[in-house]
């Protein structure tokens, strides 16, 4: 397990030395959660050299494209003029497995003046984080985690399958929950925990999700900024590790037709920094105002969200009914087909669950979205709809259903874009934008079936 994580750059350069590290790997997530960077030989990792990188590099599209023209370069500048990254100490693990002693270690983007870049991922999470510092409070999430495991596919055009486990057979029906199932894959699992405890990810339990090859795993509650850069490299890991057991590991929030979609289901309560109580408990235990105006701003900003937590245009695939993934915002106690879940808890434990994001958000702008809506309810003291004690699947959609919806919610919202930061929705919407109309251009097989002699 990773000791005490360095705070200052000269500890940093100490747990290098104690790990006897050689190359170093300089991450920045960028939009879609991809790690960009540099690596560095030790020796050239200096607090004074720090790193520098072309400012879009953390703003591109899933496909490697930039916009040509518009907004972006109200943002961007167009001369492509660098970003100053320095390392966040508190991020440092070893890459456990790399062949040589290798470390990696997430960064900050900084503009020349010394600012935060303002469309960063980690920089719109702890724009977010300080909004709720203002007022003297600190947000606590716990994600869930889902994700398949499929066989190696290096053809786009040809379906997902699950994959071969020990048995030497492939799931071919449901296994929620199954012991059995889970350990048919033991030696990737047992890679996974191994990887995860050198690194010191704080993940929790693993199970078996509802669809065929479909894991869930959950981390402890922590801060969000800290449990961001968790699941950012959970993901390398898990990629990795399924990678060297000759199968992928998926995080598309559909990957395959006719099984449930992969969810980031996001438990988060508010404390007082002061003298860490729950705000959402009042003294005697009951649900407070705060409880509910946080529930009235998810209900109220959710839809104007969902571009951030359903970036792709294969997103809105896993947001159909009777498939445990949310179609509204309405809200209940212990009750999974609602979006938005209060999960039965102590008082001091009382929280929400976002159940509408997807596993396919980037981690750090889904966690500033989500808490950003919950502190505009609070802010402006917004009353959730009465709470659904049935079956939320039998009311009506009240999300978007496609990218483009979603990017016109999210452009006209302008409460949420000033809680976000403008900027950064700028950046968000147009770089979608362009990977919207990449995906448009592709002729799907569904077309070819059905038009193709029949209309």
């Amino acid at each position: 397990m990773v000791a005490k994580d360095p705070s200052t750059f000269s500890e940093l350069e100490q747990w290098l030395d104690k790990n006897r590290v050689t190359e170093i790997e300089c991450l920045v997530p960028d939009l879609t959660g991809v790690a960009r960077g540099k690596i560095l030989p030790r020796e050239k990792f200096t607090e004074d050299r720090g790193m520098r990188l072309p400012e879009a590099i953390v703003a591109m599209g899933v496909t490697g494209e930039f916009p040509e023209e518009g907004p972006y370069y109200d943002v961007i500048t167009p001369t492509d003029r660098d970003m100053h990254l320095q390392p966040d100490p508190s991020t440092v693990r070893i890459v456990p497995w790399a062949t040589d002693p290798t470390a990696q270690v997430i960064h900050d983007c900084y503009d020349r003046d010394g600012k935060l870049v303002p469309f960063a991922p980690r920089s719109v999470l702890r724009r977010v984080c300080d909004l709720y510092a203002e007022l003297g409070l600190e947000p606590v999430v716990a994600p869930e985690l889902e994700f398949y495991l499929v066989a190696r596919n290096t053809d786009p055009d040809v379906p997902l399958k699950p994959p071969v486990g020990r048995s030497g057979r492939s799931e071919t029906s449901r296994q929620a929950y199954s012991i059995d199932a889970v350990n048919e894959f033991d030696p990737l699992f047992e890679d996974v925990y191994d990887y995860c405890d050198k690194m010191g990810l704080n993940v929790d339990t693993l199970i078996h999700e509802i669809g065929a090859g479909q894991m869930e795993i959950n981390f402890f509650h922590a801060h969000p900024l800290g449990l961001a850069d968790e699941v950012f490299l959970f993901k390398r890991t898990v990629r990795e590790a399924a990678l060297r057991h000759d199968m992928f590991a998926t995080f598309m929030a559909k990957p395959i037709a006719g099984e449930p979609g992969s969810a980031m289901h996001v438990h988060q309560s508010i404390v007082r920094k002061a003298d860490g109580r729950n705000i959402f408990s009042n003294d005697d235990g009951t649900p407070s105002k705060e409880f509910y105006w946080y529930i009235g701003g998810l209900q109220k900003y959710i839809p104007a969200a969902m571009a951030l937590f359903a970036p792709y245009v294969n997103s809105y695939r896993r947001l159909a009914r009777f498939t445990a993934a949310p179609i509204n915002i309405q809200w209940g106690t212990d009750n999974r087909t609602v979006g938005i879940r209060s999960p039965v808890a102590s008082p001091n434990a009382r929280r929400i669950e976002n159940r509408v994001i997807g596993a396919d958000a980037n981690p750090y702008v889904a966690l500033a979205a989500t808490l950003a809506c919950g502190w505009l309810g609070i802010q402006h003291r917004i009353e959730p709809s009465a709470e659904c004690k049935g079956d939320a699947y039998l009311g009506e959609y009240a999300l978007p259903r496609s990218l483009g919806e979603a990017l016109t919610l999210l452009r006209d919202e302008r409460e949420l874009a000033r809680a976000l930061g403008e900027d950064f929705i700028t950046v968000y919407t147009e770089v979608k934008e362009i990977e919207h109309a990449e995906f448009m251009k592709v002729i799907s097989p569904w077309e070819r079936e059905h038009l193709l002699l029949h209309v």
